[in-house]
């Protein structure tokens, strides 16, 4: 009987939760034209708040919600807490990604999550969504002073920024003389902040660790670095799975909207596919994106002593040098899709010299995936380096083809090929290339050669 009484107990109080939850749950605001034309850019800022408890329904969070019973048990001064800040709303609609954004976080850590909502003042006009975000920050400090005062402390805050949120984060971090545990900002704001003093964008010196995310640095999202680390994906600007498009840098308020932002959001994207753990995404240190396209920089020696940086929560990206390095540019490769994994592929090709000009296709094949690259061979040049994006790791390509496409201007008819090798790189233990030798390839008669399986053993 005792047993039976304990579970009608509990199941009442479960029912009475739910309840609860149920009267409870908030959303972020929305903002239509209609109500921008007759009321102006408002700046109302709310909070919510998801922790593992209430995952899948956040509360509205404020000063006072610390101190009701029934909420108390929800903030715990004692985890670590995520600060999602969004960004400029074009078309005054309620950033819908937030929800899987705080899921992805909560299920990586256990963590409070507080979401700032900020779509009233972030609506429509940019130029005025860009004034308010100062003051955005004002307010959210405000709330982070009242949380220290319930035992939280600044280095156990970690601001994540979308687009313009990414500023409004850094401003808090200045606001706090950098004293915040952590910023990352998913492709910041490029318009009105790209010759911006770091004092008035995020840089650096706005918290302990400071890591960025660029892919769209020729649009809506900056170029320039202002982290510690900053990962610039694909080189930082066209998106693989995002159609061109033809619109200029503008702000358009259109259906397209979402087609042109491709690129600005895939910093999310990643980010979030990162947090699930589908694969390491790890940055390399370069020069720039072409020296590395070049196979220049496979490696992460040098100022990171041989750890190479990467996507996610792992303290300072997994670096562990110290004093931390400053806008250190970081160059990877994804899929055009999620999880977005790619292994980078090091192409090695030494030819003979030619009397002309050529044109040669190299395939990599790993059940039925291919990766192509097209290396232009010159009368001068022997030797070829280049990058490539493949779905699966060295060991699981079973197969390498060269053809000398014979295009209009490449006249070479055979080629001949002194060796051939593909290696991955970063690796943390030393594979031997997948290497072949002295190879004749004639025009219009593709080559192939199947590679032993190597993957057994790992």
């Amino acid at each position: 009987m005792e047993h039976k009484a304990v579970l009608l107990t509990l199941l009442l109080y479960i029912t009475a939760a739910a309840g609860d939850v149920e009267e409870e749950c908030a959303d972020l605001n929305s903002n239509t034209w209609q109500e921008y034309r007759q009321q102006g850019l408002q700046l109302q800022v709310q909070y919510l708040l998801l922790t593992r408890i209430n995952m899948d329904c956040a509360r509205t969070f404020s000063q006072e919600t610390l101190t009701r019973s029934k909420h108390a048990s929800l903030f715990n001064a004692s985890r670590p807490t995520k600060v999602i800040i969004h960004g400029y709303r074009a078309l005054g609609s309620k950033p819908s990604w937030v929800k899987e954004l705080a899921r992805a976080l909560l299920l990586a850590q256990d963590v409070n999550v507080v979401v700032v909502d900020w779509v009233y003042g972030a609506s429509f006009a940019y130029n005025l969504a860009v004034e308010n975000y100062k003051e955005v920050a004002v307010q959210i400090s405000i709330l982070i002073n009242q949380l220290q005062k319930h035992g939280s402390e600044l280095g156990s805050f970690h601001f994540i920024g979308v687009s313009l949120g990414a500023h409004v984060a850094g401003f808090v971090g200045t606001l706090f003389e950098g004293k915040i545990g952590r910023i990352t900002g998913l492709d910041p704001a490029g318009p009105m902040f790209k010759g911006a003093d770091p004092f008035d964008r995020l840089d650096p010196s706005d918290a302990q660790f400071v890591d960025a995310i660029h892919t769209d640095s020729d649009h809506f999202g900056i170029s320039i670095p202002v982290g510690h680390v900053d990962f610039y994906l694909n080189g930082g600007k066209d998106q693989t799975g995002c159609a061109r498009s033809r619109f200029p840098s503008i702000l358009v308020y259109f259906p397209v909207y979402g087609y042109v932002i491709c690129d600005h959001m895939r910093a999310l994207h990643v980010y979030i596919s990162a947090l699930n753990g589908s694969c390491v995404l790890t940055g390399i240190p370069c020069f720039n994106y072409d020296a590395f396209l070049a196979g220049h920089c496979v490696d992460c020696q040098g100022v990171f002593k041989g750890v190479c940086p990467r996507i996610g929560l792992s303290e300072n990206s997994g670096i562990a040098v110290s004093p931390l390095p400053r806008e250190q540019k970081l160059f990877l490769l994804t899929t055009s899709s999620s999880p977005f994994c790619a292994h980078h592929i090091l192409l090695q090709l030494e030819v003979s010299r030619l009397d002309k000009s050529a044109e040669l296709e190299v395939t990599l094949w790993t059940e039925g995936l291919a990766t192509q690259q097209r290396l232009r061979l010159q009368t001068a040049v022997t030797a070829y380096k280049a990058v490539l994006a493949h779905p699966t790791a060295l060991c699981e390509i079973h197969s390498i083809q060269l053809r000398n496409t014979g295009a209009r201007f490449y006249r070479q008819g055979d080629v001949h090929v002194k060796s051939v090798c593909v290696a991955q790189f970063p690796t943390l233990r030393p594979e031997e290339p997948l290497c072949v030798n002295n190879i004749n390839v004639r025009r219009g008669a593709p080559w192939s050669h199947d590679f032993v399986q190597v993957c057994s053993g790992f």
